[in-house]
């Protein structure tokens, strides 16, 4: 654990001299002149003067030594194709989008909204962006048009890219439709909209508007579109994520520090190296598709995998079946999608040969000890849980194993991760709390490269929503609460707006599901705080069970209630005992795989539950309401 330590501690207290080690894995056309610009705090701009380019670093620096071997293999068991294309196949297929968008007039610093699923050609547009220097904007298929439309306004793109349909189960979900409906409802007006006609839903074009990707591919097949160079701080792209106001906010990236950050993670968190095959099951719509489906694998020049489809379709080995057709090296997926797998034959786990996989890892929402246990014991591979953020666009705490291998610890995503400067805060006082004692996960600035420069278009709600949350103390709030216990392993509590307040006793949800989860019987659950006119607030559970049968026999349903409050009484003591533990057959979540929790809430207090237009499956809260 030493070397890692100081690794770290070289990151922070020698922060210029590491990163300008770290900044020569990437292709500079022009030297930076300052590593670090910090003369505005909170705004930190690395690599100042340096001009380089995504896209080239991405594909054309690959060339030479890896023109024949596989960048991207697509897998879709949505529509039962797989096409792998190699350094050279990607190449032509950038070069070919950006010369239909150059053709469209799209230029440097332009906006270019796509909204796509997961299938090539996201990926592709997304690198032609970079390679003119426009600024993409990918927002994630599931979004409805209410949702695209505050996008649109923000970002305010010359040209659309989109589809005529996206398939989930095997079913054909309309993208056209929608995007019309956002068009209509916003103010800005795209000049044009991009098809990528997959024959899956009629469409309606839209004259002088809409255009077929088709015959602008082929006509610009062959065409070499000159790289634009950047200077390092110049936007790469925005991505928008969810603000307690309800407005989206538009996290932005810069360029330089983003290709550095994401090339030095694929060797020393990741472990990857040149030539290996790198898979995220991912959606290219959230921070992980574009740092780990699109952009580090192919900076590192290690093959990537994307995939279209579910973790249980056409049967729940399909993530193993990929992993050995392609000796995939590292596999990235969600706790929830491992939870989903432990419901199935474990007999599926075994089916295929995974000898070329070296570890798992898990990220995107909290993963419990035993999920990780479970699996870790079920492959043989070391599974290891990393935390981050859309902001940070890379690990904050994790493993590293390019830098040491130290045991890992189910439950803790291990350290802080080189670079960042990483704090319990305490909320009231805003100095740093000692081990084992709750605060908010915080970072010193500046933030490392990579992280989010600012809100597009709105530095003032940068400052005040990340930089003021303590008192007197300028210093970036993840909102989540953590600990460090005494051998420095960090623990992720939950949200700061998820904290439970039971008669003065604060209680992060996370800590009560994980009581829940240990019962045999539990497959997950979700915790939440309900309003109480006695206590402020009071718990409530929802388990979903391993065999919904269970609560068939009469008096069962009572007796495994009571058997899980006294679990969560021994593990947290009575003051955290949820007033109920009801039983549903599955949890409201959105697309991506996170719990719907304020819509919980809501449905317990009487309220409506708001906008649900990400919610996966819409049953599942018809479920909470009949479980109340």
């Amino acid at each position: 654990m030493q070397k890692v330590r100081e690794f770290h501690r070289q990151s922070i207290q020698n922060r210029e001299a590491f990163w300008a080690r770290e900044a020569q894995r990437i292709h500079w056309e022009t030297p930076f002149t300052q590593v670090l610009d910090y003369s505005r705090p909170p705004f930190a701009r690395w690599f100042v003067g340096g001009r380089t380019n995504l896209c080239y670093n991405a594909v054309d620096r690959w060339l030479d030594t890896q023109g024949d071997q596989p960048a991207l293999i697509w897998v879709s068991t949505e529509v039962d194709q797989e096409i792998v294309y190699t350094r050279a196949d990607l190449a032509r297929e950038v070069n070919a989008a950006a010369a239909t968008l150059q053709e469209l007039g799209v230029v440097k610093g332009d906006r270019v909204l796509i909204y796509l699923p997961m299938i090539p050609q996201a990926a592709f547009f997304m690198l032609a962006c970079a390679r003119l220097g426009a600024i993409h904007s990918v927002v994630f298929g599931g979004f409805a048009a209410h949702n695209l439309a505050q996008r649109i306004d923000d970002a305010q793109p010359r040209v659309i890219v989109s589809t005529d349909a996206g398939s989930r189960g095997g079913r054909p979900i309309a993208y056209k439709p929608l995007l019309d409906q956002a068009i209509a409802q916003a103010s800005h007006a795209p000049e044009h909209v991009v098809l990528v006609n997959r024959g899956l839903a009629p469409m309606d074009l839209t004259a002088d508007r809409d255009l077929d990707y088709a015959p602008l591919r082929a006509r610009h097949l062959d065409v070499q579109v000159p790289v634009v160079w950047l200077e390092s701080n110049e936007p790469s792209y925005i991505l928008y994520t969810s603000g307690t106001t309800g407005n989206p906010k538009g996290v932005q990236r810069d360029v330089g520090g983003y290709a550095v950050a994401l090339c030095a993670s694929m060797e020393y968190v990741y472990g990857g190296k040149p030539g290996d095959v790198y898979f995220s099951s991912s959606d290219v719509g959230w921070v992980v598709g574009h740092s780990y489906v699109v952009y580090g694998p192919l900076l590192n020049g290690q093959a990537t995998v994307m995939y279209e489809g579910t973790p249980v379709r056409p049967d729940a080995a399909i993530l193993w079946r990929i992993v050995e057709t392609y000796r995939v090296n590292v596999l990235f997926s969600a706790p929830t999608a491992i939870r989903v797998l432990k419901k199935h034959d474990p007999a599926l786990l075994s089916r295929h040969d995974l000898s070329s996989l070296d570890r798992i890892y898990l990220a995107g929402e909290p993963l419990d000890e035993l999920t990780g246990q479970w699996l870790s014991e079920a492959l043989g591979k070391p599974v290891i849980d990393n935390y981050w953020q859309t902001e940070t666009g890379w690990p904050i705490l994790s493993a590293q194993p390019g830098v040491e291998e130290v045991p890992t610890r189910f439950g803790s995503p291990s350290f802080p991760v080189y670079g960042y400067d990483v704090r319990v805060v305490s909320e009231s006082t805003g100095q740093d709390s000692g081990p084992n004692q709750k605060g908010v996960v915080a970072i010193e600035p500046p933030l490392p490269p990579g992280a989010m420069s600012t809100i597009w278009g709105n530095d003032e709600r940068f400052v005040r929503t990340y930089f003021q949350s303590f008192p007197g103390r300028l210093c970036y709030s993840t909102s989540d609460w953590g600990l460090v216990d005494e051998s420095g392993y960090w623990y992720i509590l939950g949200r700061t707006d998820d904290v439970i307040n039971v008669a003065g006793h604060r209680l992060g949800t996370r800590e009560i599901e994980e009581s829940v989860n240990t019962h045999p019987a539990v497959a997950e659950s979700a915790v939440v705080g309900v309003a109480d006119q006695l206590k402020g607030q009071e718990a409530m559970a929802f388990a979903v069970l391993r065999d919904p049968a269970a609560l068939d026999a009469s008096g069962a349903r009572d007796r495994l209630e009571a058997e899980i409050k006294r679990v969560i009484e021994q593990r947290n003591g009575a003051v955290a005992r949820p007033a109920r533990i009801l039983f549903v057959n599955s949890l409201p979540k959105t697309r991506s795989g996170k719990v719907l929790r304020r819509a919980i809430v809501a449905l317990c207090e009487g309220r409506d539950p708001g906008d649900l237009t990400t919610i996966e499956d819409p049953t599942a809260l018809d479920q909470i309401r009949e479980a109340l």
